[in-house]
C-alpha cells in the first residue's frame, strides 16, 4: 500500500514546516501530493527542489484549464522539472478573472501527454460527491481510455462507499481521500461547494474525525486500495499522533 501527504503550497514556510513534519512520521509515507492552487503564488511543480525525490514521490497537481495543448507548456514544464508523475485535474476558473483560462478539457489533457510520454505516470482525480455513481464511473472510465492509469478521490466521508468504488477501479493505481473536518465554517463549505452529504452523527471536530478515519483506513486496507491524507487547516500534531502514527507503526 502507499500513502501520499498533501501540502498545500500556502508560502514557502508553510510548505517546509509540513514537509518537515511529513519527515518526522511514519516511513509508510512514500508520496508528497502538491495541489496547484489559484490564488497562491507559488505553483505545484516549482516546490520539486524541496523534495526529496529518491525519498517521496513527488506528484504536483495541473489544472487543465490553466494550459491551452497547442502551446506545448506543459510538456516543457515536465521537460525542465524532469517530472515523472503528474495529476492533472479541471480547475475552477480563476476568480475575478485576473488569470488567462483556457477551456481545456482534463480528458484531451490527459490523452495529449499520453501521446508525447508514453512512460509519464499520469493521475486524475474522482470525485464521489459530485456526480451519481453511474456517472462518476463513466467519467473515470473515459479519463483512462484518454490514457490516465491512476486516481486520486476528494475525500470520503462514508466508508461503506469504498468497497463499490473498488470494484470499479479494479486494475488502477486508486488513492482514497481523507480530510478531516474540524469546525461548522468547513462542513457547511463542504455540503455547499463540494455537495458532501455527511452521515449521520457526523461531528465537525477531531474525536469524530480521528475515529472516522480509523475505520476508513481498514476499509481503504481491506479493498486493497491506497490512501491520500488531506489534512487541511488541521493542527498536525493532535491530528496524526492518534491517527497515523498509532495505525501504521508496524505497516
Amino acid at each position: 500500500m502507499n500513502i501520499s501527504f498533501e501540502i498545500v503550497p500556502r508560502s514557502l514556510e508553510v510548505f517546509d514546516q509540513q514537509y518537515s513534519f511529513v519527515q518526522s512520521l511514519n516511513p509508510g509515507i512514500n508520496i508528497i501530493n502538491v495541489p496547484d492552487i489559484q490564488h497562491f503564488t507559488t505553483r505545484s511543480w516549482a516546490l520539486s527542489d524541496r523534495i526529496d525525490r529518491n525519498k517521496f514521490r513527488f506528484i504536483p497537481h495541473f489544472r487543465a484549464i490553466d494550459f491551452s495543448i497547442e502551446s506545448g507548456e506543459l510538456c516543457r514544464i515536465i521537460d525542465d522539472y524532469q517530472l515523472d508523475n503528474v495529476l492533472l485535474v479541471t480547475g475552477d476558473p480563476p476568480e475575478g478573472l485576473k488569470r488567462a483560462y483556457y477551456n481545456t478539457d482534463v480528458v484531451d489533457l490527459i490523452r495529449s501527454l499520453r501521446h508525447y510520454y508514453p512512460k509519464l505516470n499520469i493521475y486524475a482525480g474522482f470525485d464521489p460527491h459530485r456526480n451519481g455513481l453511474q456517472q462518476e464511473c463513466d467519467y473515470i472510465q473515459r479519463k483512462v481510455d484518454a490514457g490516465a492509469g491512476g486516481f486520486f478521490s476528494q475525500p470520503f466521508y462514508d466508508s461503506r462507499m469504498i468497497e463499490i468504488y473498488a470494484e470499479q477501479m479494479t486494475g488502477l493505481e486508486t488513492y482514497i481521500g481523507i480530510s478531516p473536518i474540524t469546525s461548522t465554517a468547513s462542513m457547511n463549505y463542504w455540503e455547499v461547494k463540494n455537495k458532501v452529504k455527511f452521515p449521520s452523527g457526523f461531528r465537525p471536530d477531531y474525536q469524530w474525525n480521528v475515529a472516522f478515519a480509523n475505520n476508513l483506513i481498514d476499509s481503504i486496507i481491506a479493498s486493497k486500495l491506497n490512501i491520500y491524507f488531506m489534512p487541511i487547516r488541521v493542527d498536525l500534531q493532535r491530528y496524526f499522533k492518534s491517527v497515523l502514527i498509532n495505525r501504521f507503526k508496524n505497516c
